[in-house]
Order: structure tokens, then sequence, then C-alpha cells
């Protein structure tokens, strides 16, 4: 398994381009996976667009899909059934030669991989998440039990977003192919002004993220609500989108913490409201990676993270960065969130070491990481 970005060595290419397509997952929202892949494929179309073309396929529109054109080809082929999904991924595979077909996730792998029976294509799989917390149900069992026994083996690499998540792969389906690690980008923001500056005397808590179980709020919210019962100096922002809303603010309210705990719509942008807060709180029962992590650390805030595998782990390398506190720990959790209120004002010296650090998932570095990646697997 590659160990990180310098481990990658670009193989001879022919001098003819390389036709890669990257599959978007069938959702409406354009957040996690869809946002990874838009901004690869428009930076390495972009950067590169001497050695690659770059399609990317959607079988569903994105309600927030940024504007066009991106540096990259859109291949639309909406679909409303798997029978659809099947088809449209034999029909655009038949339609051009691609080199390489990137497709994310353990499920989309197995159906691309039945959908194209008898036609010759190389198969990279991308995780983003982490398998052995979506295999519970009896579909997923079955499909994982596929892609270990008769689909891996016919795959030409296994992209990762994280060191212990493929490790953890490569342990649990006894995987034979190249491990890659590619990391996911991070996007590089503006400093907003003076005025979006977090209010003297009160420590802003914030979590950025869909509302739903994985995602933890739940946990936070509950956390929080131990620490203010000993402080009312402390706030929560709770920002993003998703099917668990309701009961979040059900929640928040049955808790009594209405006026100091608030959910927000995710916007396409979140710097605003990491600038205008002091500490991230991300309460994940489980992750791949954690952009949201990346992101408040570019914004220079400290992290307070449940160490849930791998992901969070694989980013917090130093105290200056932030802490991990065990899952289902709530204690070890508020005891975290007690000491940033202590020593919010340290805390906060360290700010330019974050954003510094997390420079290493720069846009523009992880591009070119992909782009080795994509030649070793043709190679």
């Amino acid at each position: 398994m590659s160990g990180g970005p310098t481990d990658l060595s670009t193989p001879p290419v022919s001098n003819k381009k390389i036709n890669v397509l990257y599959l978007q997952p069938g959702t409406t929202v354009f957040a996690g996976i869809e946002r990874v892949v838009d901004t690869i494929c428009s930076e390495i179309g972009k950067t590169y667009k001497d050695d690659f073309n770059v399609d990317v396929l959607l079988v569903s529109e994105h309600l927030n899909h940024p504007p066009e054109p991106r540096g990259y080809t859109i291949i639309r082929r909406p679909v409303s059934s798997r029978r659809g999904l099947m088809w449209a991924f034999r029909s655009v595979t038949r339609e051009k030669r691609y080199d390489l077909v990137v497709v994310p996730q353990i499920e989309p792998v197995v159906i691309y991989w039945f959908s194209c029976l008898g036609l010759r294509q190389r198969i990279a799989m991308h995780l983003h998440g982490n398998p052995r917390r979506e295999s519970g149900h009896l579909k997923a069992k079955f499909l994982f039990f596929l892609l270990k026994h008769l689909i891996l083996r016919r795959v030409s690499s296994v992209f990762g977003t994280s060191p212990r998540q493929l490790k953890a792969f490569r342990d649990d389906f006894n995987c034979r192919r190249p491990l890659v690690w590619v990391p996911n980008p991070v996007r590089t923001f503006q400093v907003p002004g003076r005025d979006d500056k977090p209010a003297p005397g009160i420590v802003t808590f914030v979590n950025v993220g869909r509302y739903a179980y994985q995602k933890g709020q739940d946990i936070l919210i509950d956390a929080f609500a131990k620490l203010y019962a000993h402080r009312q100096d402390i706030r929560l922002r709770l920002v993003g989108h998703g099917a668990d809303e309701r009961a979040l603010a059900d929640q928040i309210r049955r808790l009594g913490l209405s006026d100091v705990v608030t959910l927000e719509h995710h916007p396409d942008n979140p710097q605003r409201v990491l600038y205008a807060s002091d500490v991230f709180v991300a309460t994940s029962r489980w992750e791949g990676w954690s952009l949201a992590i990346c992101e408040a650390l570019r914004c220079g805030l400290p992290v307070v993270s449940t160490d849930c595998e791998f992901g969070p782990s694989d980013i917090l390398v130093d105290r200056r960065l932030g802490r991990l506190v065990p899952p289902g720990d709530e204690a070890a959790l508020v005891d975290a969130m007690a000491y940033y209120c202590a020593h919010i004002a340290e805390e906060r010296s360290h700010a330019d070491f974050r954003r510094n650090n997390i420079d290493q998932y720069s846009v523009e570095k992880v591009a070119k990481i992909h782009a080795q990646a994509i030649k070793q697997a043709i190679a």
C-alpha cells in the first residue's frame, strides 16, 4: 500500500491522452463525495489537460451543483431505477473507450461490474467511507460478498481517502490489489471581515455536516448540555442539512437549549460560520476521512473529534491541531470541550500552524496525486 503522496511514482505512458470516467453517486445534494469528484476532476482537467480527457457521469441532478462549464465533460444520464442505472453504466461505457473508470464506494462497483459484463474495462474503486459500518443490511452483505469473492480480483486499483481505511479494507477483504492513498482536497478560504470574529467572552463550538446518524450531532448536543450546566458562556452552532433535522430540533427543545444551540442551513461555503466560531467539534460515529475537520483547520480552528477508527486520527496527528476522544465516552468529550473553554486564547496562537499543516491537502497537490494514481492504475 502506498504510504502517502510522496510514495506515488508516475509510470511511463504513451503520448495519447488518457480517457478517464468518474461516476458520481445518485444523490440529489452536492456535498461530500460529489464535491471531491468535482474538485479533483476540475483541477485535473485544467492543469493536466494535455494528459487527460476527464468525463463525469451524473445519474441524478444535484440541487446545488456548481455552474457550468466545469473543467471536465459532464455526461447526464438521469435514472429512476436500478435497471436504469445499470443501462446508463453500460451505455456510457460502450460509447467511448475509457482507460479507467473510477467508481465510488463498494455497492456501485458491484453494480457497475455486472452492468458491464462482456466489456473490457479497467476499474478503480474509490473508497470514501468505512466499509465496516456500511455492510449492516442484508443487501449490502450480499454485495460485499460478491466484491470479496468475485469482483475485487478484477479491479485494477483501490483508491482510499485514509491510510488506516485502506489497511482495514486490505485485512477485511484479503485484498491483493494495489492500494493507493489519494487524499481529499481541501479548499482555500478567504479570511472574512473583523465583524465575523468570535464574540469576546463567549466560546462558540461549531459542527458542519449532514444531519444524519453517522455524523452524531445528537451526541454533541447531549455533551454540550452537560457542559452548559456548569458554564453559560458557551454556544453551539450546528450547520448542515439532512433527514435528522427535526429530531435534532426536538432534542434541543427538550433539553432547554433553544437560546444557545442553533440549527443552520448548510451553506455551499462554510467559511463565514467557521471564522465566527472558536472550536470545531466532530462527533461522527464513523468516517472515511473528514473534509469538515480539514476545512475547520484551514480556518485555524482547533478540533475535538471522536476517534472513530480512521479518518480523524489520520488528520489530528499533533495536539496543536486538536484532540481525539474515545467513541461513546461522553465524559471525555465534555472534558475536551471544557479544556478549550479554559485555554481558548492559548489555542488561538496555533491557528497559523493549523492552516499551514492542512496545506498538504491543497487542491493542486491532491490533484497531482490523483493524476499519478490514475496513471499507476493503467500501467
